[in-house]
C-alpha cells in the first residue's frame, strides 16, 4: 500500500475508509500480513494504520525497501510456490512409480524405504519389535537408536536437542502390531518433507498389512496343500478330493496324475518353491517335502487321454533349465490317483538319475510297470490269497501301514502316516506273524509289497473261488510278457563286461548286505558297490528303494532263474 502526499497523522476520511476496507478483505483471505513501506526508524508506520491492522488481526510488517522491490515480489512468490509444487509433484510421482505391481511383493517395503531416504536425505528404518523389516542405508539401524524406535508413539516428539532430528510414526495404529517408521537426519524436517513423509508412511503401512495378510493366507494354503498330499500318498483319495474342492478344482474330477520331484540345495528351496508355483500356476499342486529339506513335490492331475507322459510340464522344464547346476527334476508316469505313492517312488528314482543327466531332467516314461504285464486274473487271485490272513476289521489300517513301512524305515513311515513309531512297528510285526513272513528278508518284503500293490484299489480282500486253477507267483513271473520285459530291462547289464548280474544275485540273496555279498563272491566291498552303481545306470532303477529291488529280483528270476522267490500256491476255496 502506497500512501503519498499525506502526513501520517492526517490519514482519515476516504483514505482511512479505504485502508480499513483493505484490512477487512485481507483477513478472511488468509493474508500473511499488511506490509507498509517507511523511510526508516524515524518515520514509523502511521498510527491509524497500526490501529486498523490491530483491529483486523493482521500482523503489521514494515520495510524500507523501495517500491520497485515490492512490485516484483508477487511474481517471485508465485514462482517459488510453483517450483515447490513441481518438486513435490515430482516426489509424489516418483513415490507412485516405486510402488510394486503387488503390495505383497516382499521387496516393496525396502524399495519405498530406499526412496524415502534419498528424497529426505535421512536415515530410515522400519521395524517391528526387535525385527528390522527395512533399512536405508544399511547403517540406519545403528544411527536410529533403539530407544527412539521403542518409545511410546503417543508421547513421542521430534528430537531437536540432539545432533539428529528424528521422526517416529506408527504404521499400524489400529492394531496391536508394533510396526514403526523411524527417521533421523541432521537438518530439521520442513513442511513439504513432513507431508511427503506422511504419504510414504501410509504406503508403507499398506505394504506391511498386505505382506502380513498375504503371508497368513499363503501359510494356510501351503499347510492345506501339504495335508492333501499326505492324504493322497496314504490312499485317502476321497478325503483329499473334499479338501481340494476349494483349493484345486483339477483334483476333484481327475482319476490320474503325475508326480514330479524337484531337488535343490536346502538354502534355495523356499525360492525354488515360489518359482515352481509360478511356473505351473494353477495346473498342479506344489508342496515342500516335509521329510527332506531339499525336495519339492509337484502333483499334476492328468486327463485319461493325456499324451504328455513323454515330456515334463513346460513350466517346470524351463524352470530347471534356468536354475543353477544344483537343481534336478524327476518325473513319474501317469498313475491312478489312488496309487500316487508309487508315482512318487518313480519320480524320486528318476530324480536320482537326473543328477548324472546333462539336462538335469529324467522322466520315468521308459519304465514299463511289471504289475501291468502279469496275467491280471491270476495275479489278483494270488494277491488275495497271499493277504487273506490279514482280512478283518483292521484290514484298511494294516494295509496302509504295511505299504509305507515296507518301503521306508519305521521313523520315516511314522511321519508319513502321522503315527507313532511304536504303532507302525507293532502293526508290521502283527502282519508278519499273520503272514508267516520275516520282513528282515528282502524276498519277504518284496512278496508283500507286490501283493499289496496288486490290490491297491480294493478295500477288502475278496473271498470265495475266483478261478479253478491255483495261480502261483512262479507262474506269474514266468509269463511271456514278463520275460520279455526282463530281457529288455537287463539287456545293457548283460552286455557289460563286468559280472553285474552275478553281483546283484548275491546281493539280493544276502538281503542287500554289501559285506555278506562281498564275502560270498570273494571280492571287495568296493567292487560290489561299483557293480551295483553301474547296474543302477543300466536298468535306471534306484536300488536303495524297495521298488527298484523288486523289479531287479523279478527280472533276474524271470530271465535267469538264479534267484528263488518265495512261492506260495493259492488254494482258493470257500473253506479258506
Amino acid at each position: 500500500m502506497l500512501v503519498t502526499g499525506t502526513p501520517a497523522a492526517r490519514i482519515q476520511g476516504k483514505l482511512a475508509a479505504a485502508i480499513e476496507e483493505l484490512c477487512e478483505r485481507m483477513t478472511p483471505a488468509g493474508c500473511a500480513g499488511l506490509a507498509v513501506t517507511t523511510q526508516g526508524l524515524h518515520h514509523p508506520v502511521p498510527v491509524p494504520i497500526r490501529d486498523l491492522a490491530a483491529r483486523a488481526g493482521l500482523p503489521l510488517l514494515s520495510s524500507a525497501a523501495p517500491l520497485a522491490a515490492w512490485t516484483s515480489l508477487h511474481a517471485a512468490i508465485q514462482s517459488d510456490r510453483l517450483r515447490s509444487a513441481e518438486l513435490q509433484a515430482a516426489r509424489l510421482n516418483t513415490l507412485i512409480h516405486r510402488l510394486p505391481a503387488q503390495l505383497a511383493d516382499p521387496q516393496a517395503m525396502q524399495h519405498i524405504t530406499d526412496w524415502l531416504a534419498d528424497a529426505l536425505q535421512a536415515h530410515v528404518l522400519v521395524s517391528e519389535g526387535d525385527s528390522i523389516l527395512a533399512a536405508s542405508p544399511p547403517s540406519a539401524a545403528d544411527l536410529v537408536s533403539t530407544a527412539v524406535i521403542h518409545q511410546s508413539i503417543d508421547n513421542s516428539s521430534p528430537d531437536t536437542t540432539a545432533a539428529q532430528h528424528t521422526q517416529l510414526i506408527s504404521l499400524a495404529p489400529a492394531s496391536s502390531r508394533g510396526t514403526v517408521l523411524a527417521l533421523a537426519k541432521s537438518t530439521p524436517f520442513d513442511v513439504p518433507g513432513m507431508r511427503l513423509l506422511r504419504h510414504a508412511a501410509k504406503l508403507l503401512g499398506l505394504a506391511a498389512q498386505a505382506q502380513d495378510e498375504y503371508g497368513a493366507i499363503t501359510g494356510a494354503c501351503r499347510a492345506a496343500r501339504e495335508a492333501v498330499v499326505d492324504l493322497l500318498l496314504s490312499g485317502e483319495t476321497d478325503t483329499a478330493r473334499r479338501v481340494m474342492a476349494t483349493l484345486h478344482r483339477g483334483f476333484v474330477s481327475a482319476d490320474t496324475a503325475r508326480v514330479f520331484v524337484v531337488d535343490t540345495l536346502p538354502a534355495h528351496r523356499e525360492e525354488t518353491l515360489r518359482r515352481c508355483e509360478a511356473a505351473v500356476t494353477d495346473q498342479a499342486l506344489v508342496v515342500a517335502d516335509r521329510l527332506k529339506p531339499s525336495r519339492i513335490l509337484v502333483i499334476q492331475p492328468q486327463p485319461p487321454d493325456s499324451k504328455a507322459e513323454g515330456q515334463a510340464d513346460d513350466g517346470l522344464d524351463k524352470l530347471i533349465a534356468s536354475l543353477g547346476p544344483n537343481t534336478f527334476l524327476g518325473g513319474s508316469r501317469k498313475h491312478p490317483i489312488a496309487r500316487l505313492s508309487l508315482a512318487l517312488r518313480e519320480a524320486v528314482t528318476a530324480q536320482h538319475f537326473a543328477v548324472n543327466h546333462p539336462e538335469r531332467v529324467v522322466l520315468a516314461v521308459q519304465h514299463t510297470d511289471v504289475l501291468s504285464l502279469v496275467p491280471q486274473p491270476e495275479a489278483q487271485a494270488w494277491a488275495q490269497q497271499f493277504l487273506r490272513p490279514l482280512a478283518g476289521p483292521q484290514w484298511q489300517a494294516v494295509r496302509e501301514t504295511l505299504t509305507v513301512a515296507l518301503a521306508y524305515p519305521y521313523n520315516v513311515a511314522a511321519r508319513r502316516l502321522d503315527l507313532h513309531r511304536n504303532t507302525v512297528a507293532r502293526r508290521v510285526t502283527q502282519a508278519a506273524e499273520l503272514l508267516g513272513l520275516d520282513f528282515r528278508a528282502v524276498s519277504d518284503r518284496i512278496d508283500a509289497s507286490l501283493a499289496l500293490d496288486l490290490l491297491t484299489r480294493q478295500t477288502t480282500p475278496a473271498h470265495g473261488v475266483l478261478r479253478d486253477s491255483s495261480p502261483t507267483l512262479q507262474s506269474l513271473i514266468t509269463a511271456p510278457p514278463v520275460c520279455d520285459w526282463a530281457e529288455t530291462l537287463l539287456s545293457k547289464a548283460r552286455d557289460d563286461r563286468r559280472p553285474l548280474l552275478t553281483t546283484a544275485t548275491a546281493w539280493l540273496k544276502h538281503n542287500t548286505l554289501i559285506e555278506s555279498a562281498a564275502r560270498a563272491l570273494g571280492s571287495s566291498e568296493t567292487t560290489v558297490r561299483s557293480h551295483l552303481r553301474a547296474l543302477e545306470q543300466h536298468i535306471e532303477r534306484d536300488l536303495t528303494s524297495l521298488t527298484g529291488q523288486r523289479d531287479l529280483q523279478i527280472a533276474l528270476h524271470a530271465l535267469t532263474g538264479s534267484r528263488a522267490i518265495n512261492d506260495r500256491p493259492a488254494v482258493l476255496s470257500h473253506a479258506a
